[in-house]
């Protein structure tokens, strides 16, 4: 049985309504360890947290890791406005909610930990939903109003994907052609350490992304993004590409940890600089040997990151 195998009898699978929509999530630790939520990214699903999982799991903590609407196992609701930044966000403000319910502890609150567009959706929680996070862990994911008000050349080349991405149909049969091999590749080339994603993980990220309306759910997230936040906030903000002129925005007083790989070819460093104007409390570890999956990349040193900084 191999390490990707163990994580199936290690974890409990559960469903629920979050938000109006059917979500599935996985579930590790003490019923009574304090709740930490894992958000993963694009083109993931929660197994991309099995280090993580079990590591704070053995810590003492109650871990939960849920699908993201649209992804693997959970519903996949039609159209763009379901993906809309503040409806993901309130995804994650009901899914706290709904497992503090069971808490005896009268709890309402929880400790995130989020990468890529689980990040996105967790800096905008925290923005819209403060009261639900105790802690929040960021790993490479770009603050998204920062992200759209300071996008620098050096990012806009970066994110050229972004912009393919919004054509219809196109991109969702390009990454299922040939097997997934798309997928395949991204997830075998981009990490740093060779073995940061085992075969089993690899097909276990193509089984995620061939569930029926998977594809084109995950990539909706990119088309309402550019859709909804980013034609409210660009437009007046930033007469340049590169101009830093920043419109007032409130800042975030939930303690943050940000995890950063250096080696990020979809993200550039200049995502960090002056972050601290939109966080009041706030810790940056750099990797400077590890990629955009820095979780893989580097698990060790990210699990003690995070439960130095949670403890």
């Amino acid at each position: 049985m191999t390490a990707t195998d163990r994580i199936d009898r290690y974890v409990t699978h559960h469903q629920t309504v979050a938000n109006g929509v059917r979500l599935h999530y996985v579930e590790a630790g003490p019923d009574d360890g304090d709740l930490v939520v894992f958000l993963h990214g694009f083109p993931e699903f929660w197994g991309t947290w099995r280090r993580q999982l079990v590591a704070l799991a053995d810590a003492g903590y109650r871990v939960v890791a849920p699908d993201l609407r649209g992804y693997n196992r959970s519903e996949k609701p039609h159209g763009l406005e379901a993906y809309r930044l503040e409806t993901l966000t309130a995804d994650v403000e009901a899914v706290i909610r709904a497992l503090r319910s069971e808490d005896e502890r009268d709890a309402r609150s929880a400790h995130v930990v989020a990468h890529d567009w689980g990040g996105m959706i967790a800096w905008a929680t925290a923005l819209s939903h403060p009261h639900v996070i105790d802690r929040l862990v960021v790993l490479n994911a770009p603050h998204p109003i920062k992200f759209v008000h300071e996008l620098t050349l050096s990012q806009a080349a970066r994110s050229w994907y972004a912009a393919f991405i919004q054509l219809p149909w196109l991109p969702e049969r390009l990454l299922a052609a040939r097997d997934y091999r798309a997928l395949e590749e991204l997830f075998r080339d981009a990490p740093v350490r060779p073995d940061a994603f085992t075969d089993e993980d690899v097909r276990r990220f193509k089984r995620a992304a061939a569930q029926p309306g998977a594809l084109e759910s995950a990539i909706n997230y990119y088309r309402a993004f550019a859709r909804g936040t980013v034609r409210e906030h660009l437009p007046g903000s930033i007469p340049v590409i590169g101009d830093r002129l920043v419109e007032s925005v409130e800042a975030i007083d939930v303690p943050t940890l940000v995890l950063w790989g250096e080696r990020d070819s979809a993200l550039a460093l200049d995502q960090l600089d002056g972050l601290e104007r939109y966080v009041d409390d706030l810790q940056v570890e750099r990797f400077p040997d590890a990629s955009h999956w820095v979780h893989a990349d580097r698990p060790d040193q990210v699990n003690e990151s995070i439960l130095d900084f949670l403890e």
